[in-house]
């Protein structure tokens, strides 16, 4: 029972490891978009990382000071709000992103003038460092932290209040960078914010099928047979009726949506369907079976 448990906990640490290396990687990728590719050309990135840019170009302080520093408030807001783990991995992460903002500053520019490769270029490598490091636990920019936080306080979404507070960063920007500067910063932040979506949640990606019909065993033994799926049962009673009903569940990925709704109009098609994006499937039997 004793090594059992010491293996668990050997697990639990090389875990941690792993994941601080990557949040490590993601600062590091995401200074180097910022250096080599957006602020040489005059374009900036959003929230407080945005407003460092600012403050660095105005006063001429290290950027990886003002990052370090701007970031310590919104930290402590996540400790307070998320919890301790996340906070950690957040210092680790930004703290990686000032290093590497510090250790990058005269790194040779990739991309010079072209203002759309510009921002696709910065924004993809941007988003991919910042969505490595949300994926593993951190963050590397406090900003979200303070929506999550408002959003508990004021009758608005997570989203719109980013996207509220970002406009404000933005308008500062134009200060320094111009109006143009501006617009071209808010659109790499906007293939950012894309590119971070699917680092997260994966190019692939799966959803939940939650399906109520009145053929329930024909429905999963034709999903099994022509997408190789398994699925579960689930008794469902309506709320106006008080008829039972069986509800099936199904986990696919997403190229096997089409098909499963072909063969849910096919067996049942006044079957009631709602679907949900799936960010990550663990454990069960996900894994298809040979349907050949």
């Amino acid at each position: 029972m004793e090594t059992k448990s010491k293996k668990k906990s050997k697990q639990s640490i090389l875990r941690m490891v792993i994941r601080c290396l990557i949040v490590i990687i993601g600062g590091f990728i995401a200074a180097y978009g910022l250096e080599a590719v957006l602020i040489p050309n005059n374009v900036s990135d959003g929230g407080v990382t945005g407003i460092s840019i600012v403050g660095s170009q105005l006063f001429d302080v290290p950027l990886g000071v003002l990052i370090a520093i701007l970031n310590i408030p919104f930290v402590w807001l996540g400790y307070k709000q998320i919890g301790k783990t996340f906070a950690i991995y957040s210092i680790i992460g930004i703290a990686s992103l000032a290093a590497g903002t510090s250790l990058m500053h005269h790194i040779p520019v990739i991309i010079q003038g072209d203002t759309l490769l510009v921002t696709v270029v910065g924004g993809i490598i941007l988003g991919f460092g910042m969505g490595l490091a949300l994926r593993n636990g951190g963050a590397l920019d406090g900003i979200d932290m303070l929506a999550v936080l408002l959003s508990r306080k004021l009758p608005f979404g997570t989203s719109d209040l980013i996207l509220f507070l970002n406009l404000f960063v933005f308008i500062i920007v134009s200060t320094v960078f111009g109006l143009q500067g501006a617009f071209l910063s808010a659109i790499a932040y906007f293939i950012a914010s894309k590119v971070i979506h699917i680092v997260e949640e994966g190019l692939s990606g799966s959803k939940t099928f939650k399906i109520i019909t009145t053929e329930p065993v024909a429905m999963v033994e034709t999903i099994r047979d022509r997408l190789g799926r398994s699925a579960t049962y689930k008794e469902a009673y309506g709320g106006y009726s008080h008829e039972k009903f069986i509800e099936i569940t199904c986990v696919i990925n997403r190229l096997e949506e089409s098909k499963m709704k072909e063969i849910i109009s096919e067996i049942d098609d006044g079957a009631f369907v709602t679907v949900y994006d799936v960010a990550e499937v663990k454990g069960g039997s996900f894994r298809k079976t040979n349907i050949h």
